[in-house]
């Protein structure tokens, strides 16, 4: 039988994905992120939670507005096995208490909450821009493992993985997902030839993965990258690929991984040019799922909510 996630993404014609969450976080003065496990730690402090908490409402004010479905994830990015303990923090606790801040905002929205489905979202080991240090398929199995199946016994509708650079610790990520018992998402980061950061076609990668576990991703997305180097994308691969595809959280900076690292400043597409592209993206590929990443906020959302009226 089909699970409700799987139900809502097939039966609906758009799906809002959130903005932005850790980056708009990363530059409040008021908020101080913790160096290993960022905004994961914010649930315990009074005054980054609540910062927290009035991002993820924005998101979800307009996906009530619109009554749309719409896609959360927790804010698990970097909550890692080996990142929590370098915090000094109780690792079951904090995924449990990440999950449970998550469906409690959620929980603020009924009964339109029926339509928003939560993932426990996980990360690559290394810097998300380096390929270089992406773990082989085997190691990926033995480090994320634990979180994998911490977050896999919470009350998540599905698991993420996100900011993907390389096919290797996708492959060995997607191995133990499989095995999960929950739907699950993989989402990879892409440059305008078509190409993973490590350099394999995004072609050669979803073949691989989809050949490779017994159970595929539901679907596959894109995301920290700007619409129009998706497009660009597109237009070179193959159909057999692009139909795999059906999410995207965008940056809303038409620059690459290596000149957003080196960023000082904020650089952002205003929201109607920004959702024009992604309505694009709907209209030429089918992709359904749209969301932001860096920055976006939840005018960038509306935004793409008014485009694809």
């Amino acid at each position: 039988m089909a699970t409700p996630f799987i139900d809502i993404i097939k039966q609906a014609p758009l799906v809002l994905g959130q903005g932005s969450v850790l980056e708009r976080l990363n530059r409040m003065e008021s908020v101080t992120l913790d160096p290993h496990v960022a905004n994961a730690a914010l649930v315990y402090d009074a005054i980054g939670r609540r910062a927290m908490a009035d991002l993820y409402h924005q998101y979800l004010d307009v996906g009530q507005r619109a009554d749309l479905p719409m896609l959360l994830t927790t804010p698990t990015w970097r909550a890692n096995r080996e990142r929590i303990a370098a915090a000094g923090l109780d690792g079951p606790q904090l995924l449990a208490d990440c999950v449970d801040f998550t469906l409690d905002l959620r929980a603020r929205y009924q009964p339109w909450s029926s339509k928003v489905q939560v993932g426990g979202l996980l990360a690559c080991r290394g810097d998300a821009y380096r390929p270089d240090e992406a773990l082989a398929p085997d190691d990926a199995k033995r480090f994320h493992d634990w979180q994998v199946g911490q977050l896999a016994q919470t009350p998540v509708d599905y698991l993420r993985g996100a900011t993907l650079p390389a096919m290797s610790e996708a492959l060995g990520l997607a191995g133990l997902l499989a095995e999960c018992g929950k739907p699950y998402v993989l989402s990879f980061i892409i440059r305008p030839d078509g190409t993973l950061l490590d350099g394999n076609a995004l072609d050669r990668v979803v073949h691989t993965i989809d050949d490779s576990v017994g159970t595929p991703p539901v679907f596959y997305a894109l995301n920290c990258v700007h619409p129009s180097i998706v497009i660009s994308a597109l237009e070179q691969l193959p159909a057999t690929v692009t139909e795999r595809l059906w999410g995207l959280l965008a940056n809303a900076a038409a620059l690459s991984p290596e000149q957003l690292d080196c960023a000082t400043t904020m650089i952002a597409d205003e929201p109607e040019p920004f959702a024009a592209k992604m309505l694009d993206l709907k209209m030429r590929y089918g992709m359904k799922i749209l969301g932001g990443c860096c920055g976006t906020d939840q005018r960038h959302i509306q935004a793409i909510v008014d485009a694809c009226a």
